[in-house]
């Protein structure tokens, strides 16, 4: 199979180079031309636009911002709509709305594309390495025709139909913001009482307030640079869809909206490309105590591929 893939950023050019690395023949696209480099260096082929990466491929895999530009891909001037999607496979990997993206998939169906959605969680270290989990949607026939690819970058975990893979992506990041938000005001508590951040930090892992967030992230705000990976204007459209999807269904959700509140102050603050985890940093900086821990924190950006 010829493999497209859209969407080039830190994310997206990672999981695109563990497909490379697959052996499997691709063509990409980004609507910033200076992203092309590093896939095109490796092999890769350039796309015009979405239309064209889709008639020269089997698979397009999917990585972009958000609900919008998703949109664009598939309904845009040059979008897949605009062309042939018979037989062809589309695997969208963004962080975007069930119910948006559950319509955009009938339509590429009705032309008869086959859709996947398969989210991903974890940071662009686990992209790099190419084990990020992946959570996968879409009829069980059409997951296992394209599974080597979805494995090449990560690990498939089914959740149900189509757009259950966006749902788990969400409520995986309304627990991660939540978690993160509440981690700067455990670190400042126990500083402030005495207790030193770095044996806080020991002491947490394995027990009952251990966490992907607290293992993966707290080293972040020892090293200073709160993760610019995942910066926080990423943080806030995920708020945002998790709010859209809270209110579709119904229920309380008062704990997300004052962590989207704490992000949205880190965003005015810091600025919205500041690192997520400067959402402890406000904290922090409000307390007057400094969070720094000396030691060789490896930056998640920084991660090298195994192979």
């Amino acid at each position: 199979m010829i493999v497209g893939f859209i969407g080039l950023g830190m994310m997206g050019r990672n999981a695109a180079l563990n497909i490379l690395r697959a052996g499997y023949d691709m063509v990409v696209y980004d609507v910033r031309p200076e992203a092309f480099a590093p896939l095109i260096d490796k092999g890769a082929q350039a796309g015009a636009n979405p239309a064209d990466v889709l008639n020269r491929c089997d698979v397009v895999v999917t990585m972009v911002f958000g609900p919008k530009e998703v949109e664009q891909v598939v309904r845009g001037f040059d979008g897949f709509l605009s062309t042939h999607c018979n037989g062809k496979y589309w695997i969208d990997m963004t962080t975007s709305s069930p119910k948006g993206m559950r319509e955009l998939a009938k339509e590429f169906v009705a032309k008869g594309g086959h859709p996947v959605d398969a989210p991903v969680t974890g940071s662009v270290d686990a992209a790099i390495r190419g084990d990020m989990p992946m959570f996968v949607g879409g009829l069980d026939a059409d997951i296992e025709v394209v599974r080597p690819i979805i494995e090449a970058m990560g690990q498939l975990r089914k959740v149900g139909e189509y757009g259950n893979g966006y749902v788990a992506k969400l409520v995986n990041n309304q627990l991660w913001k939540i978690h993160a938000a509440a981690i700067g005001e455990a670190m400042v508590t126990a500083k402030l009482a005495g207790l030193d951040p770095a044996v806080w930090w020991e002491v947490m892992k394995g027990g009952a307030a251990d966490s992907f967030v607290l293992s993966h992230d707290v080293p972040s705000i020892f090293a200073g640079h709160y993760d610019p990976s995942f910066p926080i204007a990423l943080c806030l459209k995920d708020l945002g869809l998790i709010k859209e999807l809270m209110d579709d269904v119904g229920t309380r959700n008062e704990l997300t909206r004052a962590t989207h509140d704490r992000f949205k102050e880190a965003g005015e603050r810091y600025g919205m490309g500041a690192g997520e985890m400067t959402v402890c940093k406000i904290i922090e900086d409000d307390a007057g105590i400094d969070l720094r821990v000396e030691g060789e924190w490896v930056k998640p950006w920084e991660v090298v591929h195994p192979g």
